[in-house]
């Protein structure tokens, strides 16, 4: 496929050698002077990658950048400047370039940096079209079908347009990342890359390296790196388990953040950035900074949008779906038919707890997909700490029944707070059933404050 590129510059020499170092087979090189040259340009052809020159006669290269990046979007435009002021180069950027080169340029460092435009667009056009065939199967981890979970997506999409950084806080296995790109995707900067790293698993003696990148030389037989904040430019740079970052490298995530840009390790010149940040901890960070273990500065920083992952046990109405739709995706992935679960196999994964949340659920469907014989999952495909057989001796039918009633029906006064009423109604019981149901299997102990109505000498028990 032959990709095209303008150039705009109005020195014509410089115009010359740039179309002569950039002639390849695979490429078409369009060269103009002027910025409304340009312009009648783009109005005709798609530019992967546009060369522009900041100053030009008339229209500078940072409003003809704007204008360009308004008829075509994914254009990669890198912008010339002879005018080292890291100010002009910001202004470029949130005006949508994708980068930048200092006059007089070196012929090697353009080579490279078209080349890298030019794999940045294609990323980003398999990018849309990954995205259209996730948007046919629906993405699984997402499910919304309580009112949280619908609340909480409403605020992902209400939030997702700004630039400012975001805090995703939840349990391990929540499913923090996976809003995290779901927050990526429905923001203007879903074209761009969405960068994911661990704090925790980075050595600490390589954190700035693998955040803000090294200059040549800088450690032993390594060449230049650019660094996650770079090359998440135009996208999504998403910092898990930011609580395990280290209290000594803090501050200079701090100034990334407000002065938006980086200074490489042996590096003497700040490097604008242009990536939206979204960290996540399943820590108390207040707690943290209150044992000065976080900067307050760095959190107030990043909580200014603070989204809450809720723990699955608070909304298990969202279970039979997500088992559903993990379900659909095994059967796409495996080729084998779409299987389904057996109503008391579906009753303990409700009363399950889920203390390793959304990430335990799937593996756990997994499971019990991959050991199902037939094309129906039962309690007996599922592990013992959730169908209630752990512990019971010879494991009877009537002993795994028991341990499960007993489970759900725990489980249940729980989360209506030992409401006897409420929790007949969840169950489908009567209450003078619940209320025997709870004697003989021993839960007396759960504390409850019902109504006199509720009491079971009302409800006809003797």
């Amino acid at each position: 496929m032959i990709d095209r590129i303008l150039i705009v510059e109005d020195e014509e020499l410089l115009r010359q050698n740039l179309v002569r170092l950039l002639a390849q087979d695979d490429l078409q090189i369009d060269a103009v002077g002027t910025a409304e040259e340009a312009l009648q340009a783009a109005a005709q052809n798609d530019y992967v990658v546009a060369l522009v020159d900041v100053r030009l006669p008339g229209k500078d290269g940072i409003a003809l950048t704007s204008e360009v990046l308004q008829r075509s979007p994914d254009t990669a435009v890198v912008l010339m400047t002879a005018y080292a002021s890291v100010a002009s180069v910001i202004d470029a950027i949130h005006v949508g370039a994708h980068d930048y080169l200092l006059k007089p340029v070196l012929m090697k460092e353009v080579s490279r940096k078209v080349s890298r435009a030019r794999d940045h667009r294609r990323l980003a056009r398999e990018n849309v079209g990954l995205r259209q065939r996730l948007a046919e199967v629906g993405t699984p981890e997402i499910v919304a079908k309580s009112q949280q979970m619908r609340d909480l997506l409403a605020f992902v999409q209400q939030i997702a347009a700004s630039t400012r950084p975001v805090l995703v806080q939840g349990e391990s296995g929540s499913g923090k990342e996976v809003l995290a790109r779901l927050l990526h995707d429905a923001s203007p900067r879903r074209i761009g890359p969405f960068i994911a790293v661990s704090m925790s698993v980075i050595a600490e003696h390589m954190i700035e390296s693998f955040l803000f990148g090294h200059e040549k030389g800088v450690f032993a037989a390594e060449t230049q790196r650019d660094g996650l904040f770079r090359a998440a430019s135009g996208g999504t740079l998403f910092l898990d388990d930011i609580g395990d970052m280290p209290l000594a490298h803090q501050a200079k995530l701090l100034r990334a953040i407000e002065a938006r840009e980086v200074l490489p390790v042996g590096g003497d010149r700040p490097v604008p950035i242009d990536a939206r940040i979204v960290a996540a901890t399943s820590r108390d960070l207040p707690a943290l900074v209150r044992e000065n273990r976080f900067r307050a500065d760095l959190y107030f920083r990043l909580s200014a949008l603070r989204v809450e992952v809720p723990p699955l046990r608070s909304h298990t109405d969202n279970i039979p779906a997500l088992v559903s739709a993990f379900l659909s995706r095994h059967a796409k992935e495996h080729g084998r038919p779409l299987l389904a679960v057996d109503h008391a196999a579906e009753r303990c994964l409700m009363a399950y707890p889920w203390p390793g949340n959304v990430r335990e659920l799937l593996n756990v469907v997994e499971r019990a997909a991959l050991v199902c014989s037939g094309g129906v999952i039962t309690v007996a495909d599922l592990p013992p700490e959730i169908s209630g057989t752990r512990g019971e001796e010879g494991g009877g039918y009537q002993q795994a029944m028991e341990a499960f009633e007993r489970s759900l029906i725990r489980s249940t006064l729980e989360r209506v707070g030992g409401d006897r009423r409420e929790a007949a109604r969840a169950l489908g019981l009567s209450l003078a059933t619940l209320y025997r149901r709870i004697e003989k299997l021993g839960l007396k102990d759960i504390p409850s404050s019902p109504s006199p109505r509720d009491t079971p000498e009302s409800s006809g028990i003797v």
